[in-house]
């Protein structure tokens, strides 16, 4: 079937939100009926074992596939993607027809069959939705083709009718939201069940049900399974009596079911519903699982940091006790190496995954610059920037490089007092720190050769995958830039 010109429309990328935008009659709220129209479309592919074309007015008075749904039920009738492309002239003249009167037409060429029918939201025909099938389809057994016919129908009329999509609708918010391929009961206006697909019929076997579902009462099979000291969500009954487009989960037994809603109506009146159902334990059971091991690793975090402190208070005794002025500078340069990492693990005991917002980190380790100035002297310190979030193992490594340059830089650059500013700029994965102070300088010299910097060289060149340079400022002091990059 040639349904397309062989250029593609002039949309710079052919996404649904830019085709829209360059659509000419459409207004916002057209434009937004036509992105939730798109974002629940899947369950009328599915259905209907079709591929589905969203078709919109272009800018001239061509009309321009504006989105393509594929079926999970079926194989696709498209190999190549058409989103993007201008339709020709055949098609063209049924979609004005369409869009004229908003009745349905079929168009058919070799083995397809396409029907294209109104988008309509309120009194107005905006778009049109091609459904395009094989023509002579054997896709499902028989006795069943005229539940998912029947289905398809009501659902493709809503559309017509500005009935579906859904306005406000809560689904797909929540990992496990069922699809029709997962299982789905079809109800009448009662909540009489009219058909149950096998997958359907297995998830509610594991609530005990084993009897046939046919002529009985979803409501009832649900209710009945419910134990006394079962927790059950207030939108159950809406769900299950096909009442409302809701989402709901309910846990009998140890088993977790998924159930959605979609209403079948015509012009508002009730012709009953399918509910989605899905069986959603191991999903459930897995996301614990890691919740569980999120937990565990916070509390790791949390006894690390206060192992790392108690070794750090040790170590602020031992060095106050000590008599040698070099003993001393040694057990309290390795104290506040250890209170720096203490910091780290503190954050991420907080954190519910293995990042950290490195700005928390860093702020107390630059508020303790002031700390070991030179009694009586005046450090300012400031931090400009965001380090953005940096993983665990980085940012260990990176909290104990920034202490020892903040270290040096307040002990031998501002040690009579002055001013030291932190720039951080992140761009991606790439980010940059510069350390500046307005102190004495290197005067021409190169930085030390101590434990402190062999740390620093070390953990940059190893743990952060970067470089580090220092320099004198003009106008006197030091600038120290840290070029990394974060897994």
């Amino acid at each position: 079937m040639t349904i397309v010109h062989d250029s593609i429309y002039s949309v710079g990328v052919p996404t649904l939100t830019n085709i829209l935008n360059r659509s000419e009659g459409l207004s916002s709220t057209d434009r937004e009926w036509l992105h939730q129209l798109v974002g629940d479309w899947q369950v009328i592919s599915d259905v209907s074992f079709a591929d589905l074309l969203l078709i919109v007015p272009g800018v001239h008075d061509d009309y321009v596939f504006a989105a393509h749904c594929r079926p999970a039920t079926a194989a696709t009738l498209f190999d190549e993607d058409v989103v993007g492309t201008a339709c020709d002239s055949a098609l063209t003249a049924t979609i004005e027809q369409v869009l004229a009167d908003g009745k349905s037409r079929e168009r058919e060429l070799r083995n397809l069959v396409m029907s294209v029918n109104s988008v309509r939201r309120e009194d107005n025909v905006i778009a049109v939705m091609a459904v395009v099938t094989a023509f002579e389809p054997d896709r499902v057994p028989s006795q069943i083709q005229g539940n998912y016919e029947q289905v398809s129908s009501a659902l493709i009329h809503m559309v017509t009718t500005g009935e579906f999509p859904f306005e406000n609708m809560p689904t797909g918010v929540r990992h496990g939201t069922p699809r029709l391929t997962d299982g789905f009961v079809q109800i009448d206006e009662d909540g009489t069940i009219l058909y149950a697909s096998p997958n359907a019929v297995s998830s509610l076997h594991r609530f005990g049900y084993s009897a046939p579902l046919r002529d009985q009462t979803l409501a009832e099979i649900v209710t009945g399974a419910i134990e006394d000291h079962t927790s059950v969500d207030e939108t159950l009954a809406v769900v299950v009596m096909g009442r409302a487009p809701w989402l709901t989960e309910l846990e009998i037994h140890g088993v977790v079911l998924s159930l959605r809603a979609v209403p079948l109506k015509d012009r508002g009146e009730r012709l009953g519903a399918i509910i989605m159902v899905r069986d959603i334990t191991e999903l459930r059971r897995r996301e614990q699982e890691l919740i569980t091991k999120d937990a565990t690793i916070r509390e790791i975090n949390h006894r690390v940091k206060n192992n790392l402190q108690t070794v750090s208070a040790l170590l602020r005794m031992q060095a106050r006790r000590a008599d040698d002025p070099e003993t001393r500078q040694s057990l309290e340069t390795a104290q506040r190496r250890i209170s720096t990492i203490a910091v780290v693990h503190q954050t991420l005991s907080q954190a519910l995954d293995e990042t950290v917002e490195f700005n928390e980190v860093f702020a107390p380790i630059l508020r303790m610059a002031s700390d070991i100035a030179t009694t009586g002297a005046l450090v300012t310190t400031r931090l400009y920037g965001n380090f953005g979030k940096i993983g665990a193992n980085q940012a260990t490594a990176l909290a104990v490089v920034l202490n020892e340059l903040v270290t040096n830089a307040v002990e031998h650059g501002v040690a009579g007092g002055g001013t030291l500013i932190v720039t951080a700029d992140r761009n991606g994965r790439h980010l940059s720190v510069q350390i500046a102070d307005d102190g004495a300088g290197l005067e021409g010299k190169k930085p030390g050769s101590g434990l402190g910097t062999s740390i620093v060289k070390t953990m940059v060149a190893g743990e952060l995958h970067g470089s580090i340079s220092w320099q004198d400022q003009d106008g006197g002091g030091t600038l120290v830039r840290l070029d990394a990059e974060i897994d």
